[in-house]
C-alpha cells in the first residue's frame, strides 16, 4: 500500500485495545484473592455491562482515527504477550496477528475478534467509510458486536438475544424477498488473482440485470452493517477473512435477518466467504444465482 506520509497504524489501534482491556476483568471481578469465577458464567449474567466497556475501549480506538493518520504497520510479538497477561483464559484472533501467518482457530474457549480498521484502502484515500470491527464469541457463537465508523458517527451495537442497534436506536432489517427489488452489496477487493476475478466478472454480468441496483462501499464490516439497518438488502463477498465478518454476522442477526455461505449452506467463518440478507427467501434467491469461488487458503 502506498504510503502517503500517514504516522498510525493497526498496531496503536489495537495497542489501545489492549491497554484499555484490563478494565474488562476489572469491571466483571473475575480474579479477587486468587478465587476464579468462571468468565463464561460472568458474561452470561452480565453482558449489557461488558458490552459498555467494550464500547469505551472501541470509542477511544476511534479518537486514533480521528486524530491522526494512517499508516500500515504488523502488530508487535508484545501486543499478543500483552492480551495473553490480561486475559490469560481466552483468546484473540485480529488481522494483523494473522498476517504472522498464524492460522486462525475458532474454539469453545471465550474468543475477541478484532479488525482495527477494515475499509484500509478507503481510509488511506480519504474516503470515509472505515470501521473498527470487535466481535466477542463464546463457545464459538457472536455474543457481543461492535462496528464503529468514527469518521461518520455511526455506531452499530448488538448483544446476542436483545436486539441490533445504530447509535443507540433500534435497526431492522428491510425484509425484502424479491432479488429483483434488491439493492445489492458487491465487493471487487483488493486480490487481482485471475480466477477469482474471473468469477467476479461474471457475478457482476449475471446480477446487474436481475437486481435494483448493485452498491461497492469498501468495507465489508459496513457492508453487512448496511443491510443490518435496512439499507441494503442483501450482500456477499470472496475472499474477506473472520476479523471482516465477526461483528456484522451478529448485528444482521439480531436485527432479523440471515447470514450463510454464498452456496447456501451455513456459514463457515473461516472459509473467506459470507452472503448475508434480510430475508431467507433473499438469500436462497442469490446464493442460486452466484458463481461459487473458494478462497485459499483458509483462515
Amino acid at each position: 500500500m502506498q504510503d502517503r506520509g500517514c504516522t498510525a497504524g493497526p498496531t496503536e489501534l489495537l495497542s489501545e485495545l489492549v491497554s484499555c482491556s484490563s478494565l474488562l476483568v476489572t469491571s466483571n471481578h473475575l480474579c479477587r484473592g486468587g478465587g476464579h469465577i468462571s468468565f463464561q458464567l460472568a458474561m452470561e449474567n452480565d453482558m449489557d455491562k461488558y458490552l459498555q466497556v467494550a464500547l469505551e475501549i472501541t470509542k477511544r480506538a476511534g479518537k486514533l482515527i480521528l486524530e491522526r493518520t494512517y499508516k500500515e504497520k504488523t502488530v508487535e510479538t508484545k501486543s499478543v504477550e500483552g492480551l495473553s497477561q490480561h486475559f490469560p483464559d481466552h483468546k484473540f484472533i485480529g488481522e494483523e496477528t494473522a498476517s504472522s501467518g498464524k492460522q486462525s482457530t475458532l474454539t469453545q474457549a471465550p474468543t475477541w475478534i478484532i479488525d482495527p480498521i477494515d475499509g484500509t484502502m478507503n481510509f488511506v484515500h480519504g474516503f470515509p467509510h472505515s470501521c473498527i470491527s470487535v466481535a466477542l464469541f463464546i463457545s464459538s457463537e457472536p455474543a457481543v458486536a461492535i462496528i464503529y465508523n468514527p469518521l461518520q458517527q455511526q455506531l452499530f451495537t448488538a448483544v446476542k438475544n436483545k436486539g441490533a442497534f445504530l447509535n443507540d436506536q433500534r435497526i431492522r432489517v428491510s425484509g425484502e424477498k424479491s432479488l429483483s427489488n434488491a439493492l445489492i452489496m458487491f465487493e471487487c477487493g483488493t486480490s487481482r488473482d485471475p480466477e477469482r476475478l474471473d468469477v467476479l466478472y461474471k457475478n457482476f454480468q449475471l446480477l446487474v440485470p436481475q437486481v435494483h441496483g448493485i452498491r461497492s462501499l469498501g468495507s465489508a464490516a459496513l457492508n453487512m452493517a448496511m443491510v443490518a439497518m435496512g439499507g441494503a438488502d442483501a450482500g456477499f463477498e470472496y475472499g474477506i477473512h473472520i476479523w471482516d465478518i465477526a461483528a456484522g454476522e451478529l448485528i444482521i442477526t439480531e436485527a432479523g435477518g440471515i447470514v450463510i455461505d454464498p452456496s447456501g449452506g451455513p456459514i463457515d467463518r473461516c472459509s473467506r466467504r459470507v452472503l448475508c440478507a434480510s430475508s431467507e427467501s433473499l438469500a436462497k434467491q442469490l446464493s442460486e444465482k452466484l458463481v461459487q469461488f473458494h478462497p485459499s487458503p483458509r483462515d
